[in-house]
């Protein structure tokens, strides 16, 4: 950020470097973060639930209104149940559905395997990384 990029990285880090107070801050955002979050995401349903929610079309017609409880809590505690039921089901009986078929050799810290690739969810970091032709360019 122009003008502003050292003072900002400086107050974050609290100091010139990653150090102790990088760390606890951090840590200290990562845990009132989900709270934070949570708090708001509640107050903002209940907000939602008390008042309504604005009606882009201008028709405000009391019809098609339904409660949200019995209706949709029942509907959301449904498919809470049914996720989890499933994942238990899953995780019960085939546990190593979605393991790497190379965890199951046994490890040799003298050889370096030939088709190391990282996880489904690194792989676009993975891609960008192999776009690069040279080593020293990143």
């Amino acid at each position: 950020i122009p003008y502003l990029g050292a003072s900002l990285t400086t107050w974050l880090w609290g100091g010139f470097s990653i150090n102790d107070p990088t760390l606890t801050r951090f840590f200290a955002l990562h845990f009132i973060l989900p709270f934070t979050i949570i708090s708001m995401s509640s107050i903002h349903i209940l907000l939602l639930h008390n008042e309504g929610s604005s009606n882009p079309l201008g028709t405000n017609s009391d019809i098609d209104k339904i409660p949200f409880h019995p209706y949709h809590s029942l509907k959301d505690t449904l498919m809470l149940t049914t996720l989890i039921t499933t994942l238990f089901i899953v995780m019960s009986f085939s546990p190593n559905l979605f393991n790497d078929p190379e965890n199951f050799s046994k490890a040799n810290p003298m050889v370096t395997p030939q088709h190391i690739k990282p996880e489904w969810y690194f792989l676009f970091a993975y891609g960008i990384l192999r776009s690069i032709p040279n080593k020293l360019g990143g």
